[in-house]
């Protein structure tokens, strides 16, 4: 696909639970084509401490709005910066960048997402297509606590959502890969992006069910070309850049120990 710098102007930022906060971008011209599961590289202006650009998920694309949506989760000074910008700056975007998760061929089948923290981003706009295809998807998703838990009444508009927290204080007690769900149904395909440990988790769960399933990728990225190689992963095909040739990988390819 065609890559893009542009100037997007800050439409409104939501702050969502804890230290997240939610940018509505939007720009002139329509926004072109992304595909869910792609990413865009931020220019961090106004902060000393950063000087490369930060890689982050495409939360959404409203066609109808003319908006692109990025979730960020402000734990260092780049993107504590990014949550300070207010509705009327501009930031600037390389986009859309890498490979998107495969759209099912099976209108008919069981989809389940399994996202963790702000890995939860890419998976509603993946959702949200499926639910426009005609697919109701299943969200798993996963945090320490009922405070952490981000965008609820956004998926829970797209598909069905179960929930784990850490402390029992929502949902299922436990990790997500310990709800109860996974004993009771089988699915076609799995999706999932969060905290490594909990995707490899994922992972094993599907290579043990002998289930499908794409993996995003959140390996340290600086340039988003496959240029600077921060972001190489060992897979069944040798070295690939994430941010080149993934970010969603099929397990099949991933040298994971599962």
């Amino acid at each position: 696909m065609k890559k893009y710098i542009l100037d997007l102007k800050v439409k409104s930022v939501e702050p969502m639970a804890g230290k997240y906060v939610l940018l509505r971008l939007t720009h002139d011209q329509p926004l072109p084509e992304m595909l869910p599961g792609q990413f865009v590289e931020v220019r961090v202006d106004g902060s000393p401490a950063t000087f490369l650009r930060r890689p982050i998920s495409i939360n959404n694309v409203s066609e109808a709005d003319n908006e692109l949506w990025l979730l960020v989760a402000a734990i260092g000074d780049g993107t504590r910066t990014l949550a300070r910008l207010q509705p009327g700056d501009t930031l600037n975007c390389v986009l859309p960048l890498g490979n998107g998760f495969t759209m099912p061929e099976r209108p008919d089948g069981q989809y389940l997402f399994v996202g963790g923290g702000v890995g939860v981003a890419p998976l509603l706009y993946l959702g949200i297509r499926m639910r426009r295809a005609g697919i109701t998807p299943t969200f798993l998703l996963g945090a320490r606590t009922d405070k952490d838990l981000l965008m609820l009444d956004h998926f829970q508009a797209v598909g069905r959502v179960l929930v784990t927290t850490e402390d029992g204080s929502q949902g299922e007690r436990g990790f997500v890969t310990n709800h109860s769900v996974l004993g009771t149904e089988r699915f076609d395909r799995i999706y999932t992006c969060g905290p490594k440990p909990m995707m490899m988790a994922v992972a094993r769960y599907a290579r043990h069910t002998d289930t499908d399933c794409e993996v995003s990728l959140e390996n340290m990225m600086a340039c988003g070309l496959g240029a600077c190689l921060c972001c190489v992963e060992g897979t069944t095909d040798g070295n690939i850049c994430v941010c080149k040739e993934g970010p969603v990988l099929n397990i099949k390819k991933l040298l994971w120990p599962l």
